[in-house]
């Protein structure tokens, strides 16, 4: 399996896989999981990495119908600017490919921040580390498996 659920069973934090035929002409990785699963669009989150105006880099957890706040989640990280990190390198530095880059299990852990409308779910879905394969995990898997914070980073 992947390094993500790897991680989750090592913790023996509790996780369900879903899987869905990934279909690689789909123009969103996101809104594919949704229409796939069928599920609420704000239950399904997508991880992004962003790099701060330091070098440093951080990861965002927001829901697929949503987009990232570059500012909120540069000031939550510690920096003044943030943007989007080159997906190369954010491949490189998490181990996965892009639509597949779960917050669990990358090569580098680096903070990571969750928005908080994650917390008015009882399960809510994530990548688990490769296209067509998603982890449902409840809200606390962030903070025990990656110490992540929750906050407002989404618009």
């Amino acid at each position: 399996m992947t390094p993500a659920v790897e991680l989750l069973r090592s913790l023996g934090i509790d996780h369900r896989i879903v899987e869905y035929d990934h279909d690689p002409d789909h123009p969103s990785f996101g809104e594919e999981a949704v229409e796939a699963l069928g599920v609420d669009p704000g239950l399904v989150f997508k991880t992004l990495m962003v790099t701060l105006d330091d070098g440093s880099h951080a990861i965002g957890v927001i829901p697929v119908n949503t987009r990232l706040d570059l500012k909120a989640i540069a000031a939550v990280a510690g920096g003044k600017r943030a943007a989007m990190t080159d997906p190369t390198l954010a491949e490189r530095r998490s181990g996965y490919v892009v639509g597949g880059i779960s917050p669990f299990g990358q090569k580098r852990v680096v903070p990571t921040f969750v928005d908080d409308s994650a917390l008015t779910a009882d399960e809510i879905y994530c990548s688990a580390g490769r296209r067509g394969i998603e982890l449902v995990v409840a809200p606390g898997a962030f903070a025990e498996a990656l110490g992540a914070t929750f906050t407002a980073i989404s618009t």
